[in-house]
């Protein structure tokens, strides 16, 4: 929403496809996208600086921070496209730098920068969210913090119970109700403005259908109730499911039983309509017209291929110990294995359109009718497995409900009283992009990657450009600061181990070396645990991962390597005599800095573009900069 309110400022009419990189914009306005995302990107560098110098209170541990974000190439290479990252970044920092300012002003509880810096603590909460659901990661940072913080105020004797429930109101308050406020406010200007119908909406419910402008569900009528003669479709009630499908392909062999594949589909489309037949008779148009009605037997006919809804003892292609759904006969006819009991959930009469939740129970098997939700191998065109399940209790994968309803012999009603209030939209909606986002599998030639390959900057992302000719951009961490963030976390563990020994066996420490300790197992420790939570998880997700899935995690990478690396120096220094500790250190943060800048001299065409000859060629101006056989620039 934000990318296309900064489109819509600077003249971008929402009419480019967007359709593969390296795509000619022509004359579509998009540099006010790319230089919004540009701009939070670079406010990266400032956010790390302030957040280390508040935590650290030097200013060179925070610049030398603030240098390993701001000449890493990765970063730069997201911030400079129209992506959601350095916008998630942006929030992320933003609400870590918030909460370390508040801190800062402990001992003015209830000042109104107090209170500034809690309530910006909740709006970049609010944000963070809003851009993917990994913010879920820093708004447990926050909440974890807050409890510690709450709990030392419960210790300390001084204050009165009073204030300290005060302490806990203004942290609900703006921690809890102004996030989840803003949050919600969100999705009403999100409902307000994509109002209308578009590829996508068969992944939402009937009645979410019927709010969009231009669904064939929006300000509808249709026959009430179903009859025999009836074309419907069938839409399964498990949220983000699809639409009960066929197609004339049939399952592979070794699969089941070589007939007409059946799945669910999530998107509109011809092949999803069924006419609903007695189970021992042909439809006649001229017979007296007949409802369906609770433990009717009927018969599922494909209306594009003539096949017949089917099952039979062959197990299902995914989950074996449910049995194979296929389209089977020709012309609506088949055998005694097309016939379905109808059940009708709720109200035991009438199957009434878009209300009624029915099952489908087979009726040689006594399975029922259900989609698992599992995604189908490219011989199934990646559409979700219908099966016949043995296990009888009702669940929503095996209910289904008619959405589309045509018959030209009943008389039509408004279905415009089933628009879902607010609340219940807000509620489906999630439910759906999590189901979608948890089923996310790679693309045909997409570089995925898994979490042990992050730190390592093992492979990197080609972003633009294939061959000589072309300006090449490939996203991949300047190797010097990832390799360099790699160390600092494996050092870290070895001082921290040793800081925490040394203070809990009393071990007698002058006062630099004691003041390096506390920020190490402090502030250090703080950063250590920031990483993992924004990289632990990754490894027990089972949707599809990749590379810039790392890069929020990699900023509180390079906070700690700055303030290992700086405890390390002064740690080594404390042997020498007070004046020359701080020419030393000097010189050591001016030898780094040096170094991340030549790093960045060598490896910046990665951000800014490659042309010339690929890396392995001899008069490639990246020659010998590949040092990593899976680097493909």
């Amino acid at each position: 929403m934000l990318i296309g309110f900064a489109g819509h400022l600077t003249g971008y009419n929402g009419s480019f496809s967007f359709l593969k990189p390296g795509q000619s914009y022509g004359s579509h306005s998009y540099v006010g996208m790319r230089g919004f995302c540009a701009f939070l990107g670079a406010c990266l560098p400032p956010f790390v600086f302030l957040i280390v110098f508040r935590m650290s209170l030097s200013v060179g541990v925070a610049l030398l921070a603030s240098m390993l974000v701001l000449l890493d190439t990765g970063c730069i290479t997201l911030s400079q496209y129209i992506l959601l990252d350095p916008i998630l970044m942006f929030f992320i920092l933003g609400a870590v730098l918030s909460m370390v300012m508040f801190q800062s002003y402990s001992s003015r509880p209830f000042s109104a920068l107090w209170w500034l810096w809690l309530a910006l603590t909740g709006v970049n909460l609010a944000g963070a969210m809003g851009v993917k659901f990994v913010g879920l990661f820093v708004v447990i940072l926050v909440g974890v913090n807050t409890a510690r913080d709450l709990w030392k105020l419960l210790g300390d004797l001084t204050l009165t119970l009073d204030v300290i429930l005060y302490h806990l109101a203004a942290r609900v308050i703006c921690l809890i109700l102004l996030p989840l406020t803003l949050y919600a406010l969100i999705f009403v200007v999100h409902f307000t403005v994509l109002n209308k119908s578009g590829p996508g909406d068969g992944f939402f419910s009937s009645a979410f259908q019927s709010r969009l402008i231009g669904n064939n569900l929006h300000n509808a009528s249709m026959p009430e109730y179903l009859a025999y003669g009836s074309v419907v479709t069938l839409k399964n009630v498990r949220a983000a499911a699809g639409y009960l499908h066929s197609h004339w392909h049939l399952y592979p062999e070794g699969v089941g039983a070589r007939q007409q594949q059946v799945t669910t589909y999530s998107h509109k489309d011809h092949n999803n309509l069924w006419i609903v037949k007695k189970h021992n008779a042909e439809y006649d148009s001229e017979s007296p017209l007949e409802f369906v009605h609770h433990g009717d037997i009927i018969r599922l006919e494909h209306k594009a291929t003539g096949c017949n809804l089917h099952s039979h003892q062959q197990e299902a292609p995914l989950t074996k110990k449910h049995l194979q759904v296929t389209a089977y006969g020709t012309n609506g006819t088949g055998d005694s294995n097309d016939f379905w009991r109808i059940e009708v959930t709720s109200d035991k009469h009438k199957v009434k359109v878009l209300r009624s939740q029915i099952r489908l129970l087979h009726l040689a098997t006594s399975c029922v009718l259900g989609s698992t939700g599992k995604t189908l191998p490219k011989w199934g065109w990646e559409q979700s497995e219908v099966t016949c399940s043995p296990y009888l209790r009702e669940s929503p994968d095996t209910l289904w409900n008619v959405e589309d309803h045509e018959h030209h012999r009943l008389p039509k009603i408004s279905v415009s009283i089933l628009k879902p209030s607010f609340l219940e939209a807000l509620v489906e909606s999630h439910i759906v992009m999590l189901r979608a986002n948890s089923g996310m599998k790679p693309k045909e030639h997409e570089v995925t990657s898994k979490p042990w390959h992050w730190p390592i900057n093992f492979q990197g992302l080609r972003f633009s450009g294939v061959n000589t000719t072309d300006v090449r951009i490939y996203l991949l961490g300047n190797p010097v600061i990832w390799w360099l963030n790699l160390s600092g976390l494996i050092l870290y563990v070895v001082l921290a181990l040793c800081a925490a020994v040394s203070l809990q066996r009393g071990f007698i420490l002058c006062s630099e070396v004691k003041e390096v300790f506390t920020l190490l197992l402090g502030s250090g420790g703080q950063l250590m645990s920031w990483w993992l939570l924004h990289y632990v998880p990754f490894f027990f997700m089972g949707r599809v991962l990749y590379y810039h899935h790392y890069f929020p995690a990699m900023l509180f990478s390079s906070m700690l390597t700055a303030v290992t690396l700086s405890s390390l120096l002064q740690l080594c220094t404390t042997v020498l005599c007070p004046s020359r500790q701080q020419a030393v250190n000097a010189i050591g943060m001016s030898l780094l800095a040096g170094a991340l800048l030549y790093s960045f001299y060598l490896f910046h065409p990665l951000a800014y573009g490659m042309v010339g000859s690929l890396a392995d060629e001899p008069d490639s101006p990246m020659a010998g900069l590949r040092w990593m056989d899976s680097w493909d620039f």
